[in-house]
């Protein structure tokens, strides 16, 4: 059976960025409440041309909450999420030499959720928006020392030594978060915002989430963009990477770095969001081929209309309530992936 046909760049961003696009703009204008394109131009701008706010009635400003404050961030974020989680997904991948090889494996996702179930339980997430995400962040960076330090004594195989490292610690952060949901199990509603945030999701997501997310999201796809050509030769091996030229363990090092900062700014205003790292450059790969200064943005751009998609579907398929986004990820996900590893075993 013949592999499948790759595209070239200009015709895979001539295909998902008007998806992009689409999914972005659906997600602006569905909702529980019905607004017209006209009526969120309006309230958009309102925000960017001041004077447009001069008259505006009670209908215009209830307008202008639904459209600015509450669907607009929850969009972008969705974005921010998908894009960050698909590059960094692009770099385990190339770091272990491995298509299954997904954001969370050396330990990241683990510790992220650690520090999110600590500030849900010492009631730091009630105190301020920003705490959740930065006690999260800053958990995810801990996990990641943690593994570099453990991996890093006497390993004669190093990335293999990271890989099961990172198992390990990622196992036992889940224990320790795990067992402190079950001594809280009787506070209700601790229980249930941990459990919700664990199932992924973005309701209830404004500006400061964008921009808590935003910066960091930015900043680790420059970096990854700046680190193609190693990305290209991590899968020759790293001794042929080093006959090339490439610091391996500097090289490996910054890599790991950058990606735990994609995942952990992600995870940290998203919740636990499966798949988007493994599906979504996986399939990018495919379509448009190895190289990473072209793999790198595409994926970014394909995770991103992934992510708005799911969202989309998580908060209209069974209105007023909410399916979890990473239930929903999962239910696209999965079967997805099989049927890009069929095709390509196939090939």
């Amino acid at each position: 059976m013949r592999a499948m046909t790759r595209l070239s760049p200009g015709l895979f961003y001539a295909i998902v960025v008007p998806l992009l696009g689409g999914a972005a703009i659906a997600g602006v204008i569905i909702g529980s409440t019905p607004l017209s394109v006209s009526r969120i131009l309006h309230a958009i701008a309102a925000h960017l041309i001041p004077a447009a706010t001069a008259d505006a009635t009670p209908i215009a400003r209830a307008d202008d909450a639904i459209v600015w404050l509450i669907r607009m961030p929850r969009v972008i974020v969705a974005g921010v999420v998908g894009a960050g989680l698909a590059t960094a997904g692009v770099m385990m991948q190339s770091l272990f030499r491995n298509p299954l090889a997904e954001p969370t494996l050396v330990g990241v996702g683990p510790g992220a959720v650690l520090g999110a179930v600590i500030a849900f339980v010492a009631g730091f997430s009630g105190r301020s928006v920003v705490m959740l995400p930065l006690m999260a962040i800053a958990s995810a960076f801990i996990a990641l020392m943690l593994v570099q330090a453990i991996a890093a004594r006497g390993a004669r195989r190093p990335t293999l030594s990271l890989l099961l490292t990172g198992i390990a610690v990622g196992t036992f952060f889940t224990a320790i978060a795990s067992f402190l949901l079950s001594i809280n199990i009787v506070t209700w509603q601790v229980a249930q915002e941990i459990v919700f945030w664990m199932m992924g999701g973005l309701d209830s997501r404004t500006w400061a989430h964008v921009w808590l997310s935003g910066p960091f999201v930015a900043f680790g796809i420059c970096a990854a963009m700046l680190q193609a050509r190693t990305l290209d030769l991590f899968p020759l091996g790293e001794e042929k990477a080093a006959a090339l030229g490439v610091d391996v363990e500097s090289a490996r090092r910054l890599l790991l770095a950058t990606s735990a900062l994609l995942t952990g700014a992600s995870i940290a205003v998203a919740g636990l969001v499966g798949f988007v790292g493994l599906v979504v450059p996986h399939a990018v790969r495919m379509i448009v081929g190895p190289r990473h200064h072209v793999l790198i943005p595409a994926s970014a751009v394909g995770g991103a209309a992934f992510l708005i998609l799911c969202d989309l579907a998580a908060r209209t398929v069974r209105p007023p309530a909410e399916i979890r986004l990473g239930v929903v990820t999962a239910i696209c996900g999965a079967p997805l992936f099989l049927i890009l590893l069929l095709r390509r075993d196939r090939a």
